[in-house]
Order: structure tokens, then sequence, then C-alpha cells
């Protein structure tokens, strides 16, 4: 898209609400991650020099990216989590409360509006991303990358889904981790509980609109794996693996 404008929030807090009512795409149930859910929002608030927002020729907002920052190199930590998006979170809250000096950003969204997609835009917010943490002196962005085309394949292992690559080039099959490789990211490793989702069968049946009636693994539209479902205990639980990528900056 020409004339696309990016800014953080920080420089445009007029943008807030416009951001937060950006129409998308998300699955219903994935809003549901309870660390999400109590830590998402903080993001704006507190970090909104980590938080991108794109702007079209008229004024509107056609896409956002959330970032940020943390101290991986903390004591205990070192690498990066299994926990991917969630811990992603909980770290960098709990380094914000502690004062610990972050030393590495990590996405954490980068959203194209509904009717954009297709144009380009992610990988211009995905660049945007890494020259914002550049200008805060940060050497690193990290992602744990929900692959956009996993959840046409729910039943394959996320460590091999996201070895998959194309004959012609050698880069990743997926859509968005192709992104990512050709920005110069690295794949790093596979983060298996990035997040989850829990709820009982009627909330379920409630953000899916499927019956939740059968033992075992359930296929839902827009899940990267099955959904474990157990209608003797009245419980189903999601847990999303990711995709953590490494980009220099």
């Amino acid at each position: 898209m020409d004339n696309l404008h990016i800014t953080t929030l920080a420089e445009r807090p007029e943008l807030a609400q416009a951001l937060d009512r950006m129409p998308d795409t998300w699955p219903e149930f994935v809003l549901e991650d309870l660390v999400g859910w109590a830590n998402f929002p903080r993001i704006a608030v507190e970090f909104p020099e980590f938080v991108l927002v794109a702007t079209g020729p008229d004024g509107s907002v056609v896409a956002r990216a959330y970032s940020v920052p943390f101290e991986l190199n903390a004591p205990g930590r070192g690498k990066l989590p299994v926990g991917g998006w969630d811990r992603a979170l909980l770290w960098a809250f709990s380094d914000l409360r502690r004062a610990r000096t972050p030393d590495t950003v990590s996405a954490i969204e980068i959203t194209v509006a509904t009717g954009h997609q297709g144009k380009g835009i992610s990988g211009r917010m995905l660049a945007a991303m890494r020259e914002n943490a550049g200008r805060h002196g940060f050497g690193e962005v990290v992602a744990p990358v929900r692959p956009s085309g996993k959840h046409l394949r729910p039943a394959l292992p996320m460590e091999e889904y996201a070895r998959l690559t194309r004959p012609e080039d050698g880069l990743p099959e997926d859509p968005w981790l192709r992104v990512h490789v050709r920005a110069g990211g690295v794949i790093d490793s596979v983060a298996p509980v990035s997040m989850t989702v829990s709820g009982t069968l009627e909330q379920w049946r409630a953000w899916t609109g499927l019956p939740f009636d059968t033992e075992g693994p359930v296929e839902v539209p827009g899940a990267l794996v099955p959904v474990h479902c157990s209608p003797a205990h009245g419980y189903a639980v999601y847990t999303e693996p990711n995709v953590w990528v490494r980009h220099r900056v």
C-alpha cells in the first residue's frame, strides 16, 4: 500500500481507541487466553513507545504491531522460553515492576486490518518494529510467531511444520514464517506451550459453534493444533505452539 504512515502510539496517543477497534480476523477463542486477557491491554498504556500503528491515506488505522521489552539474560533465563507468547508478556511486566533493565524486544502481535491483507503491510510492520527497537538501543527482536498456514494442518507437529521449506528457494512453506526469514530472521525453536485457553464445554461451544461432545482431540477452525476435549469432566483445553524467530537489529 502506498502512503502508509507508521508511527508509535506514544507519538499518536489519539489513535488508541481506533487501534483497539481495528477489525481483524482473530478466532474468538484465542482472545480467551488468560495471560493475554490480563496483560495485553497494558501494553498500550505502559509501553506505548513499543506499539506501532499504521494509517492509510484517509487516516484510518490499517495495521498495528505490539511489542514489549524484557531482560532475556536475567538469572534463570538466557534461552527463549518454551512458554512463548504468554511468558514474554509475563517477563516484560515482571521486569517493569522490578525495574530490571531490558536487553531484548519481543514481538507480541502484528495484525493487518480486515480487507487490507495481501498488500505487503505485515512485512512493513515487521521492518518498522525492528527499526523501532534499534532506535531504543536494542540489538535483537524475537518473535513467538503464529504460523499463518498451520491451522490447515493441525495434526502435524509444529516442530515438523516449522522446518518445511519450498524446493524452489529453500524458504519456509508457511507464509508468515517466510516473511520473517526473508527479513533476516532465523528460526530458533518451538515454544510448545506458547498460549493456553481452557474453558467449559459450554464456553467452547459458544466460541466455536462446535458440539464438543466427544472425548479426545477436536479440530477447531483457526486452531493450530487440536483442542483436547473431556466431556466426562466438562472442560476442553487448547495449548498453542508457536515458533521463536530471532532478528538481529
